[in-house]
């Protein structure tokens, strides 16, 4: 415990979710003292940063930027933005990646938040202490460095942890068996930055995922050839010019042709993965217990707290989710176990949740690997959370536009993103076409 009592707090990383956890430390003097934010970089803003270069930088650190030169968001901003902060009015619905950067600074400035980061200063070890007057008998010990000098490292003692380092870094290279044998350019998205060294190449991109769909449409445009190749059922939608689907690549054969699930086969110059990315906290201690196994951070209570350990908290791990306002109300619910406003059951009880909870979505047959990608259930949880922390929900309109965007984006890839929205109230919305024209809202199951 800090002076006064208050509870200390450290936060790992100053991207969105970080930059959301110090503003509602900040604004509970009463029980937290300031937090500390340790960011690897000199930058706040996490993965809205865009760094033109790839690999790593000068500095040998890797460059964990996974974001391309045009991209514009998939989520109009008045469902992107955090609640207590909304993007600026004069915005497009859909902006670009530099936008939400600003936002990002701008957040950071208006809740006076930079004092307390610390920048290009890595964390290499979080360990448990046990603590007699600690928060639950429990304190942690986080030991960091600075980023360029690894040398000099210092230790300080926290209450609690947030970590908020995010999960959009460490490319997932799927095994395909005879990958190596590939002989063109082999790329994962992380390292895609823009069309122009891909124009009028053949292009296999692995995945239809958001970004597969997007880096489609952009390659697309400067004539590449390319083949969507993925495990969904087949787009209905209309796809640009020179963009045809197949089902996944499954092998590589001794000449470095591709393979596909129906037996079809193609030499591309470029096979790219938008496959996603690792989980990874390299700086927690192995006895804290969390594993990663096939794209699973487990066992974490309502995903979020290791029974164990219940003075850690990962934030933002899930994921097909509208992040902002997410973290938002992850953070609140953090924020209400530390106060005691929402007393945490025993281990035991938590073990049991996690695994009632687990049984429950496999039974609804999602697998392992998808049990953190929450898509429309995302609004349940949230409310869940703010019922069980006693706080503010999301407003209503907030589910149905997002999902409703998510009904236009399946119905036109090519042109929703050049909708606006405009949120009337509390309850109701509206959106328009690119000439002005009011567009009928879609039917939606209910959430």
């Amino acid at each position: 415990m800090s002076g006064l009592g208050r509870l200390r707090v450290a936060v790992i990383g100053a991207g969105a979710a970080g930059l959301c956890a110090a503003r509602h430390l900040l604004s509970r003097q009463d029980l937290f003292a300031p937090p500390v934010v340790y960011e690897l970089t000199k930058n706040v803003g996490g993965t809205w940063v865009y760094e033109e270069r790839v690999g790593h930088y000068d500095n040998g650190l890797p460059i964990h930027s996974s974001m391309y030169r045009d991209l514009r968001t998939n989520i109009p901003k008045e469902v992107m933005s955090f609640p207590d902060f909304p993007f600026a009015k004069h915005l497009p619905s859909f902006v670009h990646h530099t936008e939400v950067r600003k936002y990002l600074e701008q957040y950071c400035d208006h809740f006076r938040l930079q004092d307390h980061i610390q920048f290009e200063t890595m964390v290499n070890a979080v360990n448990p202490v046990k603590e007699k007057s600690g928060w639950k008998g429990l304190a942690w010990d986080v030991t960091t460095s600075d980023g360029i000098d690894q040398s000099k490292s210092h230790k300080e003692r926290f209450d609690a942890v947030m970590v908020c380092n995010g999960h959009f870094y460490d490319p997932y290279i799927p095994p395909i068996p005879g990958l190596e044998k590939f002989k063109g350019v082999l790329m994962h998205s992380h390292d895609y930055r823009s069309a122009e060294p891909f124009a009028g190449k053949s292009v296999v991109l692995l995945g239809a995922g958001l970004s597969g769909l997007d880096l489609a449409m952009e390659l697309a445009k400067l004539n590449a050839k390319v083949i969507l190749s993925h495990g969904q059922r087949p787009l209905t939608c209309p796809l640009p010019q020179g963009v045809e689907q197949a089902p996944p690549v499954i092998k590589v054969l001794e000449d470095g042709t591709l393979e596909f699930q129906d037996g079809k086969q193609a030499m591309p110059e470029v096979f790219m993965f938008c496959t996603g990315y690792n989980f990874t906290f390299p700086f927690l201690d192995e006895q804290v217990g969390v594993h990663v196994k096939d794209h699973l951070v487990f066992p974490l209570y309502k995903f979020l707290i290791p029974p164990a350990y219940p003075s850690l908290f990962i934030v933002g791990i899930c994921r097909a989710i509208c992040p902002f306002p997410h973290f938002h109300v992850q953070t609140k619910f953090v924020l209400s176990v530390l106060d005691g406003s929402f007393p945490l059951p025993s281990r035991e009880e938590m073990e049991k949740d996690i695994e009632l909870d687990m049984a429950a979505r496999r039974a609804r047959g999602i697998s392992t690997r998808h049990i953190l990608k929450l898509d429309s259930e995302q609004w349940a949880y949230n409310d869940h959370l703010a019922h069980l922390g006693g706080f503010e929900p999301l407003p209503h309109y907030w589910s149905n536009l997002y999902e409703s965007n998510k009904v236009f984006r399946a119905q036109d890839m090519l042109n929703y993103k050049t909708h606006n929205y405009t949120v009337l109230s509390e309850t109701d919305w509206v959106v328009k076409n690119l000439q002005g024209q009011q567009l009928p809202k879609p039917q939606l199951k209910h959430f």
